[in-house]
Protein backbone atom coordinates (compact mmCIF):
# COMPACT_ATOMS: atom_id res chain seq x y z
CA UNK A 1 0.00 0.00 0.00
CA UNK A 2 0.92 3.38 -0.60
CA UNK A 3 0.33 6.66 0.53
CA UNK A 4 1.31 10.32 -0.76
CA UNK A 5 0.42 13.86 -1.09
CA UNK A 6 1.76 16.66 -1.81
CA UNK A 7 3.32 19.68 0.81
CA UNK A 8 4.58 22.88 -0.99
CA UNK A 9 7.60 23.07 -0.63
CA UNK A 10 8.09 19.41 0.40
CA UNK A 11 6.55 16.31 -0.47
CA UNK A 12 5.84 13.30 2.13
CA UNK A 13 5.31 9.62 1.32
CA UNK A 14 5.07 6.63 3.60
CA UNK A 15 5.78 3.66 0.97
CA UNK A 16 5.86 -0.28 0.97
CA UNK A 17 8.58 -2.51 0.87
CA UNK A 18 9.48 -6.00 -0.69
CA UNK A 19 11.72 -8.16 -0.36
CA UNK A 20 13.61 -11.15 -2.28
CA UNK A 21 13.79 -14.37 -0.82
CA UNK A 22 17.38 -15.51 -2.44
CA UNK A 23 18.80 -12.30 -4.09
CA UNK A 24 20.84 -12.79 -7.25
CA UNK A 25 24.95 -12.20 -7.72
CA UNK A 26 25.00 -8.17 -8.59
CA UNK A 27 27.19 -6.93 -11.04
CA UNK A 28 30.72 -5.27 -9.27
CA UNK A 29 30.03 -1.56 -9.09
CA UNK A 30 32.74 1.47 -9.87
CA UNK A 31 32.09 3.65 -6.75
CA UNK A 32 33.27 6.41 -8.25
CA UNK A 33 29.48 7.18 -8.89
CA UNK A 34 29.56 7.99 -4.88
CA UNK A 35 31.46 11.05 -5.21
CA UNK A 36 30.28 12.17 -8.53
CA UNK A 37 28.66 15.91 -8.66
CA UNK A 38 25.98 13.98 -10.76
CA UNK A 39 25.35 16.28 -13.62
CA UNK A 40 22.31 15.56 -15.48
CA UNK A 41 21.84 12.70 -13.25
CA UNK A 42 19.57 12.66 -10.11
CA UNK A 43 21.19 14.15 -6.77
CA UNK A 44 19.58 11.70 -4.57
CA UNK A 45 20.59 11.53 -0.87
CA UNK A 46 18.90 9.19 1.71
CA UNK A 47 19.97 8.16 5.35
CA UNK A 48 19.40 5.30 7.87
CA UNK A 49 17.26 5.73 11.39
CA UNK A 50 16.83 3.01 13.76
CA UNK A 51 13.39 3.75 15.44
CA UNK A 52 13.90 1.34 18.36
CA UNK A 53 16.19 -1.62 18.35
CA UNK A 54 13.51 -3.28 16.45
CA UNK A 55 12.50 -0.95 13.05
CA UNK A 56 14.89 0.46 10.91
CA UNK A 57 13.85 2.95 8.24
CA UNK A 58 15.16 4.24 4.98
CA UNK A 59 14.63 8.37 4.06
CA UNK A 60 15.50 9.00 0.84
CA UNK A 61 14.91 12.57 -0.98
CA UNK A 62 14.54 13.54 -4.48
CA UNK A 63 15.05 17.13 -5.94
CA UNK A 64 11.87 17.69 -8.46
CA UNK A 65 13.79 20.03 -10.78
CA UNK A 66 15.87 16.42 -11.38
CA UNK A 67 13.17 14.79 -12.71
CA UNK A 68 11.14 14.84 -15.91
CA UNK A 69 7.26 15.77 -15.49
CA UNK A 70 5.53 15.03 -18.98
CA UNK A 71 1.66 16.27 -19.44
CA UNK A 72 -1.22 13.65 -20.26
CA UNK A 73 -2.42 16.48 -22.44
CA UNK A 74 -5.96 17.83 -22.67
CA UNK A 75 -5.15 19.98 -19.84
CA UNK A 76 -4.16 17.74 -17.44
CA UNK A 77 -1.57 17.60 -14.73
CA UNK A 78 2.08 16.96 -15.26
CA UNK A 79 3.37 13.53 -13.76
CA UNK A 80 7.01 12.65 -12.94
CA UNK A 81 7.55 8.67 -12.18
CA UNK A 82 10.12 7.18 -10.64
CA UNK A 83 11.46 3.70 -9.11
CA UNK A 84 13.27 3.90 -5.89
CA UNK A 85 14.78 0.62 -4.91
CA UNK A 86 17.72 -0.48 -2.35
CA UNK A 87 19.80 -3.31 -2.32
CA UNK A 88 21.75 -4.93 0.91
CA UNK A 89 25.02 -6.18 0.48
CA UNK A 90 27.34 -7.51 3.31
CA UNK A 91 29.91 -4.76 2.86
CA UNK A 92 31.77 -2.56 0.33
CA UNK A 93 32.63 -4.87 -2.50
CA UNK A 94 30.53 -7.54 -2.08
CA UNK A 95 28.35 -8.86 -5.35
CA UNK A 96 25.76 -10.76 -3.31
CA UNK A 97 22.62 -9.41 -2.57
CA UNK A 98 21.68 -10.42 1.27
CA UNK A 99 18.42 -8.79 0.73
CA UNK A 100 16.35 -6.08 -1.85
CA UNK A 101 13.40 -3.63 -1.95
CA UNK A 102 11.65 -1.20 -4.21
CA UNK A 103 8.98 1.23 -4.73
CA UNK A 104 7.41 3.67 -7.43
CA UNK A 105 7.41 7.38 -6.77
CA UNK A 106 4.63 8.84 -9.04
CA UNK A 107 4.07 13.01 -8.24
CA UNK A 108 1.77 15.11 -10.38
CA UNK A 109 1.49 18.86 -10.59
CA UNK A 110 0.49 21.63 -12.81
CA UNK A 111 3.93 23.53 -12.48
CA UNK A 112 6.59 21.41 -13.33
CA UNK A 113 9.09 24.07 -12.77
CA UNK A 114 8.43 24.33 -9.20
CA UNK A 115 11.70 23.33 -7.21
CA UNK A 116 10.45 20.99 -4.52
CA UNK A 117 12.04 18.39 -2.62
CA UNK A 118 9.96 14.23 -2.65
CA UNK A 119 10.80 12.84 0.62
CA UNK A 120 9.80 9.09 1.25
CA UNK A 121 10.46 6.43 3.35
CA UNK A 122 11.31 2.36 3.26
CA UNK A 123 11.13 -0.43 6.13
CA UNK A 124 14.55 -1.96 6.30
CA UNK A 125 13.88 -5.76 6.78
CA UNK A 126 14.15 -6.89 10.33
CA UNK A 127 17.13 -9.73 10.93
CA UNK A 128 19.83 -8.52 8.89
CA UNK A 129 23.63 -8.55 10.37
CA UNK A 130 24.80 -6.11 13.05
CA UNK A 131 26.07 -4.33 9.76
CA UNK A 132 25.77 -4.35 6.30
CA UNK A 133 26.11 -1.63 3.15
CA UNK A 134 22.92 -0.34 1.16
CA UNK A 135 22.91 0.89 -2.19
CA UNK A 136 20.30 2.84 -2.75
CA UNK A 137 19.34 3.98 -6.04
CA UNK A 138 16.68 6.32 -7.99
CA UNK A 139 16.11 6.30 -11.84
CA UNK A 140 13.48 8.74 -13.52
CA UNK A 141 11.21 6.39 -15.27
CA UNK A 142 10.30 8.82 -17.77
CA UNK A 143 14.00 9.19 -19.23
CA UNK A 144 16.22 6.62 -17.92
CA UNK A 145 18.29 9.14 -15.64
CA UNK A 146 19.58 8.04 -12.24
CA UNK A 147 21.42 8.94 -8.90
CA UNK A 148 22.88 6.23 -6.61
CA UNK A 149 23.60 6.69 -3.01
CA UNK A 150 25.70 3.89 -0.77
CA UNK A 151 25.12 3.81 3.50
CA UNK A 152 26.87 1.60 5.69
CA UNK A 153 24.33 0.94 8.00
CA UNK A 154 24.99 -0.11 11.91
CA UNK A 155 23.00 -1.39 14.83
CA UNK A 156 25.20 -1.34 17.38
CA UNK A 157 23.48 0.63 20.43
CA UNK A 158 22.96 3.96 20.81
CA UNK A 159 25.38 5.04 17.60
CA UNK A 160 24.54 7.62 15.33
CA UNK A 161 21.84 5.76 13.24
CA UNK A 162 19.87 5.80 16.52
CA UNK A 163 19.54 9.23 16.09
CA UNK A 164 17.55 11.68 13.84
CA UNK A 165 17.85 15.63 12.94
CA UNK A 166 14.56 16.99 12.02
CA UNK A 167 13.56 20.58 10.81
CA UNK A 168 10.85 21.83 13.24
CA UNK A 169 9.49 23.83 10.32
CA UNK A 170 8.21 21.28 8.41
CA UNK A 171 9.00 18.46 11.03
CA UNK A 172 10.92 16.24 7.98
CA UNK A 173 13.82 14.59 8.22
CA UNK A 174 17.16 16.48 7.50
CA UNK A 175 19.37 14.90 5.33
CA UNK A 176 22.55 15.89 7.04
CA UNK A 177 24.16 15.92 10.26
CA UNK A 178 25.70 19.79 9.08
CA UNK A 179 24.01 22.58 9.56
CA UNK A 180 24.62 26.08 9.85
CA UNK A 181 25.20 28.16 13.33
CA UNK A 182 22.04 29.20 15.51
CA UNK A 183 20.25 27.14 13.55
CA UNK A 184 16.98 25.36 15.89
CA UNK A 185 16.77 21.87 15.35
CA UNK A 186 14.73 18.68 16.71
CA UNK A 187 16.54 15.57 17.21
CA UNK A 188 13.94 12.38 17.40
CA UNK A 189 15.97 8.92 19.37
CA UNK A 190 12.89 6.84 20.44
CA UNK A 191 15.48 3.91 21.80
CA UNK A 192 16.75 6.77 24.39
CA UNK A 193 13.50 7.90 25.44
CA UNK A 194 13.33 9.21 28.75
CA UNK A 195 17.17 9.56 29.89
CA UNK A 196 19.47 12.44 29.76
CA UNK A 197 22.65 12.76 27.48
CA UNK A 198 25.90 14.43 27.96
CA UNK A 199 26.49 17.29 24.64
CA UNK A 200 30.50 17.72 24.43
CA UNK A 201 31.12 20.88 22.24
CA UNK A 202 34.35 21.70 20.61
CA UNK A 203 35.29 24.71 18.28
CA UNK A 204 36.14 24.00 14.71
CA UNK A 205 39.59 23.25 13.12
CA UNK A 206 40.44 25.49 10.76
CA UNK A 207 43.62 23.88 9.76
CA UNK A 208 44.70 22.46 6.47
CA UNK A 209 45.89 19.48 5.40
CA UNK A 210 49.71 18.54 4.79
CA UNK A 211 50.72 18.06 0.46
CA UNK A 212 50.20 14.35 -0.36
CA UNK A 213 53.78 13.93 -0.62
CA UNK A 214 54.57 14.90 3.48
CA UNK A 215 56.39 12.92 5.86
CA UNK A 216 54.71 14.25 9.16
CA UNK A 217 52.53 12.14 11.17
CA UNK A 218 48.38 13.86 11.43
CA UNK A 219 47.43 14.20 14.13
CA UNK A 220 44.74 11.94 15.74
CA UNK A 221 41.09 12.19 16.77
CA UNK A 222 40.95 14.15 19.86
CA UNK A 223 38.48 13.72 22.42
CA UNK A 224 39.31 17.06 24.71
CA UNK A 225 36.03 19.20 24.48
CA UNK A 226 35.24 23.25 25.13
CA UNK A 227 32.29 23.42 26.87
CA UNK A 228 29.87 20.20 28.20
CA UNK A 229 26.42 20.43 28.96
CA UNK A 230 23.25 18.19 29.11
CA UNK A 231 20.00 17.27 27.10
CA UNK A 232 16.90 15.74 28.43
CA UNK A 233 15.30 13.23 26.02
CA UNK A 234 11.50 13.85 25.88
CA UNK A 235 9.09 10.80 26.62
CA UNK A 236 8.22 10.79 23.28
CA UNK A 237 11.79 10.31 22.00
CA UNK A 238 12.56 13.44 21.15
CA UNK A 239 14.39 16.56 22.33
CA UNK A 240 15.41 20.70 20.94
CA UNK A 241 18.62 21.53 19.95
CA UNK A 242 19.81 25.47 19.93
CA UNK A 243 23.60 25.34 17.94
CA UNK A 244 24.19 28.16 19.37
CA UNK A 245 27.78 28.45 17.96
CA UNK A 246 29.96 26.85 15.17
CA UNK A 247 31.79 23.34 15.79
CA UNK A 248 30.92 20.50 16.78
CA UNK A 249 28.48 18.94 19.26
CA UNK A 250 28.63 15.23 20.44
CA UNK A 251 26.36 13.31 22.40
CA UNK A 252 26.56 10.52 24.07
CA UNK A 253 24.19 8.34 26.95
CA UNK A 254 26.87 9.40 29.46
CA UNK A 255 30.59 10.81 29.73
CA UNK A 256 32.27 7.56 29.88
CA UNK A 257 31.09 6.17 26.90
CA UNK A 258 32.67 7.18 23.38
CA UNK A 259 30.39 6.43 20.84
CA UNK A 260 27.38 8.73 19.87
CA UNK A 261 25.91 11.04 17.69
CA UNK A 262 27.36 13.97 16.05
CA UNK A 263 26.27 16.73 14.73
CA UNK A 264 28.68 20.11 13.44
CA UNK A 265 27.43 23.16 12.86
CA UNK A 266 29.64 25.01 9.99
CA UNK A 267 29.88 28.11 7.84
CA UNK A 268 26.72 30.01 6.84
CA UNK A 269 26.68 29.06 3.12
CA UNK A 270 28.11 25.25 3.32
CA UNK A 271 28.24 23.20 1.41
CA UNK A 272 28.36 25.95 -1.27
CA UNK A 273 30.40 28.63 -2.37
CA UNK A 274 28.56 31.89 -0.98
CA UNK A 275 31.17 34.65 0.05
CA UNK A 276 34.48 36.33 -1.24
CA UNK A 277 35.67 34.19 2.10
CA UNK A 278 34.40 30.95 0.43
CA UNK A 279 36.18 31.60 -2.77
CA UNK A 280 39.56 32.35 -1.23
CA UNK A 281 40.33 29.39 1.31
CA UNK A 282 40.46 26.79 -0.81
CA UNK A 283 43.37 29.18 -3.26
CA UNK A 284 45.45 27.93 -0.58
CA UNK A 285 46.01 24.99 -1.92
CA UNK A 286 47.67 26.08 -5.15
CA UNK A 287 48.74 29.86 -3.84
CA UNK A 288 52.12 30.85 -2.06
CA UNK A 289 51.96 32.26 1.26
CA UNK A 290 52.65 35.59 -0.34
CA UNK A 291 49.62 35.29 -2.75
CA UNK A 292 47.33 34.25 -0.37
CA UNK A 293 48.61 36.91 2.13
CA UNK A 294 47.99 39.64 -0.90
CA UNK A 295 44.63 37.97 -1.83
CA UNK A 296 42.97 38.20 1.13
CA UNK A 297 44.20 41.67 2.19
CA UNK A 298 42.39 43.21 -1.20
CA UNK A 299 39.81 45.37 -0.86
CA UNK A 300 37.58 43.35 -2.60
CA UNK A 301 38.79 39.29 -2.22
CA UNK A 302 35.94 38.95 -4.92
CA UNK A 303 37.88 40.46 -7.75
CA UNK A 304 41.60 39.71 -6.61
CA UNK A 305 40.74 36.26 -6.65
CA UNK A 306 39.05 36.62 -10.13
CA UNK A 307 41.85 38.43 -11.67
CA UNK A 308 44.35 35.72 -10.17
CA UNK A 309 42.77 33.19 -12.35
CA UNK A 310 42.68 35.97 -15.11
CA UNK A 311 46.04 36.28 -15.05
CA UNK A 312 47.01 32.79 -14.98
CA UNK A 313 45.05 31.55 -17.77
CA UNK A 314 45.61 34.19 -20.27
CA UNK A 315 42.45 34.96 -21.44
CA UNK A 316 38.52 35.44 -20.16
CA UNK A 317 37.09 32.12 -21.28
CA UNK A 318 39.86 30.08 -20.01
CA UNK A 319 39.94 31.76 -17.00
CA UNK A 320 35.85 31.62 -16.39
CA UNK A 321 36.27 27.74 -17.03
CA UNK A 322 38.97 27.47 -14.52
CA UNK A 323 37.38 29.13 -11.82
CA UNK A 324 33.87 26.97 -12.82
CA UNK A 325 35.78 23.95 -12.59
CA UNK A 326 37.58 24.10 -9.12
CA UNK A 327 35.01 25.89 -6.97
CA UNK A 328 32.41 23.58 -8.67
CA UNK A 329 34.91 20.38 -7.17
CA UNK A 330 35.23 22.51 -3.42
CA UNK A 331 31.33 22.19 -3.17
CA UNK A 332 31.65 18.30 -4.69
CA UNK A 333 34.19 17.86 -1.82
CA UNK A 334 32.02 19.74 0.49
CA UNK A 335 29.47 17.21 0.06
CA UNK A 336 30.79 14.24 -0.23
CA UNK A 337 33.60 14.59 2.51
CA UNK A 338 32.77 16.67 5.26
CA UNK A 339 33.12 14.86 8.47
CA UNK A 340 33.97 17.26 11.50
CA UNK A 341 35.34 20.15 9.17
CA UNK A 342 34.45 20.85 5.97
CA UNK A 343 35.19 18.54 2.87
CA UNK A 344 37.48 20.40 1.01
CA UNK A 345 39.82 20.53 3.83
CA UNK A 346 39.78 16.98 4.04
CA UNK A 347 42.66 14.63 2.64
CA UNK A 348 40.37 13.20 0.19
CA UNK A 349 38.39 17.12 -0.72
CA UNK A 350 42.41 18.21 -1.48
CA UNK A 351 43.04 15.42 -3.66
CA UNK A 352 39.70 15.95 -5.11
CA UNK A 353 40.07 19.63 -5.24
CA UNK A 354 43.47 18.77 -7.38
CA UNK A 355 43.35 15.95 -9.20
CA UNK A 356 39.98 15.48 -9.81
CA UNK A 357 37.60 12.51 -10.25
CA UNK A 358 39.92 9.10 -10.32
CA UNK A 359 39.70 6.82 -12.48
CA UNK A 360 38.24 4.26 -9.91
CA UNK A 361 37.59 4.01 -6.28
CA UNK A 362 38.02 0.71 -4.13
CA UNK A 363 36.75 0.54 -0.84
CA UNK A 364 36.66 -1.49 2.63
CA UNK A 365 35.41 -0.49 5.83
CA UNK A 366 38.37 0.37 6.83
CA UNK A 367 40.42 1.73 3.55
CA UNK A 368 39.66 3.61 0.06
CA UNK A 369 41.98 3.59 -2.42
CA UNK A 370 41.94 6.07 -5.29
CA UNK A 371 43.18 5.00 -8.42
CA UNK A 372 44.13 7.69 -11.67
CA UNK A 373 44.84 5.40 -14.77
CA UNK A 374 44.38 1.70 -15.45
CA UNK A 375 44.00 -0.67 -12.05
CA UNK A 376 47.58 -2.79 -11.58
CA UNK A 377 49.27 -0.12 -14.00
CA UNK A 378 52.82 0.61 -12.05
CA UNK A 379 52.08 4.34 -13.87
CA UNK A 380 48.79 5.10 -12.53
CA UNK A 381 48.13 7.40 -9.56
CA UNK A 382 46.90 5.26 -6.25
CA UNK A 383 46.13 7.70 -3.76
CA UNK A 384 44.80 5.29 -0.21
CA UNK A 385 42.75 6.91 2.36
CA UNK A 386 42.37 4.97 5.76
CA UNK A 387 39.95 6.01 8.27
CA UNK A 388 40.74 7.22 11.11
CA UNK A 389 39.32 5.98 14.79
CA UNK A 390 37.16 8.26 16.34
CA UNK A 391 33.70 8.61 17.89
CA UNK A 392 32.66 11.23 15.75
CA UNK A 393 31.96 10.46 12.35
CA UNK A 394 32.60 7.27 9.70
CA UNK A 395 33.84 10.14 7.11
CA UNK A 396 37.03 11.31 8.40
CA UNK A 397 39.27 9.25 6.12
CA UNK A 398 43.56 10.29 6.77
CA UNK A 399 45.72 10.32 3.31
CA UNK A 400 48.71 7.56 3.43
CA UNK A 401 51.12 10.07 2.12
CA UNK A 402 54.07 9.35 0.22
CA UNK A 403 57.17 11.68 -1.22
CA UNK A 404 56.76 9.54 -4.38
CA UNK A 405 53.86 11.83 -4.87
CA UNK A 406 55.50 15.04 -4.59
CA UNK A 407 56.42 15.10 -8.58
CA UNK A 408 52.34 14.30 -10.02
CA UNK A 409 51.10 17.01 -6.71
CA UNK A 410 53.87 20.03 -8.11
CA UNK A 411 52.58 19.17 -11.64
CA UNK A 412 49.00 19.22 -10.89
CA UNK A 413 49.15 22.54 -8.66
CA UNK A 414 51.61 24.18 -11.57
CA UNK A 415 48.66 23.47 -14.14
CA UNK A 416 45.96 24.86 -12.19
CA UNK A 417 48.55 28.05 -11.75
CA UNK A 418 48.59 28.32 -15.58
CA UNK A 419 45.04 28.16 -16.19
CA UNK A 420 44.77 24.89 -17.04
CA UNK A 421 42.10 22.08 -15.83
CA UNK A 422 43.83 18.84 -15.22
CA UNK A 423 42.18 15.92 -15.00
CA UNK A 424 44.37 12.95 -14.59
Amino acid sequence: MTFWKRLPPLFVLTLFWGCTAQAPVAKRDNLTSMYGSNSGGIRLQARVHHADTATSLLYFKLPTRDLLYKSGGDGRAFKASARVQYQVLANWGSRQLLDSAGTIVEDMTSDPSLDQELIGTLSLRPGQPASYVIKVTATDLNRESSGVAYLRVQRTASTRQYFLPIDKNTNLPLFTDHVRPGRSLGVRCGSLAGRSLWVGHRIADLSLPAPVFSTSEPNPSSSVMDSTFSVHVGPDGSFDLELTSAGLYHFRTDSNALDGYTVVALDQSHPVIGSAADMLRPMRYITSVQEYDRLSKAPNVRQAVEQFWLDAAGDRERAREAIRIYFERVETANHHFTSDVEGWRTDRGMVHIIFGRPTSIQKSDLSESWIYGEENNLMSLVFTFVRRQGPYTENDLILERDPILKGAWYRNVESWRNGRVYQN
